[in-house]
């Protein structure tokens, strides 16, 4: 009882892709023994973090395919030659067309903004190319819906298609998944999630394409609230059904961007406007009955980057704080009543996930470190012929849940019900 996944499987007997070589299909390029050979296009604040993950999983893990950096896409053709050098790809291209053509790009990793998720996604998928999309998967619902049929269509190829929630690969966030799908916590009552940041508290911050609605299609909702959407149906293992929310953009106007790189710039002159939300507030009903509460802002002053859930339920609790992300605090309500009281687990033994292939007991993992596992489970997923999750169609879950926030928002925070998918769960 854990991640959503599609019911749909991927045929036992797939077909080449019209006008390509049958022996160029995901599958049996796997089985060549050559190395998986990574494009990544848009090198910015997540690409420095995929491009870790790339360069450190298959030195760490023991994995059945060797992974090649070989290319990196950006529009500036100095900056991201720049950028190739530096984190170690083979090569750089401004075309991202181009390199989606190439016969030996196997999968393509896509960390621009998301209002060009869909056209590259899709036109890799098309290609025959393994996918990585980062998170929101897309800036509507009708690109996400578009996403998961051109992957659903790939998939008869042999060809995968996963979204970046890289928060669920945290050792002690997929710890939580667990426990709770073991009943530590019992029935599930209520959850708390939070994703709280402060970089835009400051009026004068430049408008970043983050501040814009037609390139990020939202602000801190589906930046960072899509984080908590997706943790928590992951963690519980089930569905946000309805919502309520209310959306607000405290500072309307902010300087013209000059220069950035990752959260900060540098403004120019004139002012611009800002189109998408600072915070939002929402509550939430899960399949199963429970409530939950959400906040995600780039408003709370002193918050750099805090990411809590709590789960509590009728025989226990559970919450994580990435904040100290290699750990959970657990409170057993069957417990003995003076022995009763959130206890610390610290989640670095060898036994819980990820932890062996690094370092010993106590030795502590960081922000990079999910990223990393990402790819190793994106490469063991190729490998194994088996669907990555977090699924297509479970990223077009979280952005059906974003949507039905901000029709809610626009109807005086009236309950909005968040479209049906066809989904199942997978267990822990």
């Amino acid at each position: 009882m854990s991640s959503l996944r599609s019911p749909r499987e991927p045929s036992e007997s797939r077909q080449a892709q019209p006008g390509r070589d049958a022996s160029r299909s995901p599958r049996e390029r796997s089985e060549s023994k050559r190395p998986l050979r990574v494009a990544m296009i848009g090198y910015g604040f997540m690409g420095a973090a995929h491009s870790v993950g790339w360069r450190q999983a298959p030195a760490v893990f023991d994995l059945a395919e060797d992974v090649e950096m070989a290319v990196l896409v950006g529009r500036n053709a100095d900056a991201v030659a720049q950028a190739a050098a530096h984190w170690g790809w083979g090569a750089s291209e401004t075309d991202w067309r181009k390199v989606i053509a190439r016969d030996d790009i196997d999968i393509v990793d896509v960390v621009t903004p998301g209002d060009s998720h869909a056209e590259i996604a899709i036109a890799a998928l098309e290609a025959g190319k393994h996918v990585l999309c980062e998170k929101p998967l897309a800036n509507t619902v009708a690109e996400a819906e578009a996403m998961l049929a051109a992957a659903t269509r790939a998939a008869e190829r042999g060809a995968k298609a996963m979204v970046g929630f890289t928060y669920r690969r945290v050792p002690a966030v997929t710890f939580l998944r667990d426990l709770i799908a073991q009943g530590a916590v019992g029935t599930v009552q209520q959850v708390r999630a939070a994703y709280r940041q402060d970089w835009l508290v400051d009026p004068q911050a430049p408008l970043a394409w983050r501040l814009q609605k037609e390139h990020a299609g939202s602000g801190a909702l589906g930046d960072i609230g899509a984080h908590i959407i997706d943790m928590t149906q992951f963690v519980t293992g089930q569905r946000i059904e309805a919502v309520s929310g209310t959306v607000e953009t405290i500072v309307k106007r902010r300087p013209l961007l000059g220069s950035g790189s990752g959260l900060s710039g540098v403004a120019a002159e004139g002012y611009g406007e800002v189109t998408v939300d600072d915070a939002a507030i929402f509550t939430g009903r899960l399949s199963g009955g429970a409530l939950v509460s959400f906040e995600a802002t780039r408003f709370a002053t002193g918050r750099k980057n805090s990411l809590t859930i709590e789960v509590s339920g009728d025989k226990g609790a559970l919450a994580f704080d990435l904040e100290d992300l290699n750990s959970l605090q657990f409170y057993d309500r069957t417990a003995p009543g003076d022995r009763q009281g959130f206890t610390k687990i610290l989640v670095t033994e060898a036994q819980h996930p990820y932890v062996a292939a690094w370092w010993p007991t106590g030795h502590m993992l960081g922000y990079e470190h999910g990223f990393v596992h990402q790819a190793v489970d994106l490469v063991r997923a190729i490998h194994d012929d088996v669907d990555p999750h977090p699924t297509f169609a479970e990223g077009l879950s979280v952005q059906r849940v974003l949507a039905a926030v901000e029709q809610s928002a626009a109807k005086d925070s009236a309950w909005v019900r968040v479209g049906v998918e066809d989904l199942v769960f997978e267990r822990a």
